[in-house]
């Protein structure tokens, strides 16, 4: 028989509420982290972030002036050439 987790497992989706509710992280390379929204971001010196915006950019580069948001400054790198000289 199986147990209260393994039932809701079964079950198809429904809000549970938002802490239970899954949050979709996509991951660029290069680029940010974009986690949907609402979310908080605790710092290694304990502060945090809050955002309630449905969806925002997590810097990973720390060039960002508005650290922990992302605000596209990783665009600004100059990137490796290529073998060759070209770009």
């Amino acid at each position: 028989m199986p147990n209260d987790d393994e039932r809701k497992a079964a079950e198809p989706y429904e809000d549970r509420g938002s802490a239970a509710r899954p949050r979709r992280v996509t991951v660029e390379r290069g680029g940010p982290v974009v986690v949907e929204g609402p979310v908080e971001v605790v710092a290694e010196d304990g502060t945090v972030a809050v955002s309630h915006r449905f969806a925002v950019a997590i810097c990973t580069c720390r060039r960002s002036a508005t650290y922990p948001w992302c605000d596209t400054s990783h665009r600004a790198h100059d990137r490796p050439r290529r073998k060759g000289g070209t770009p």
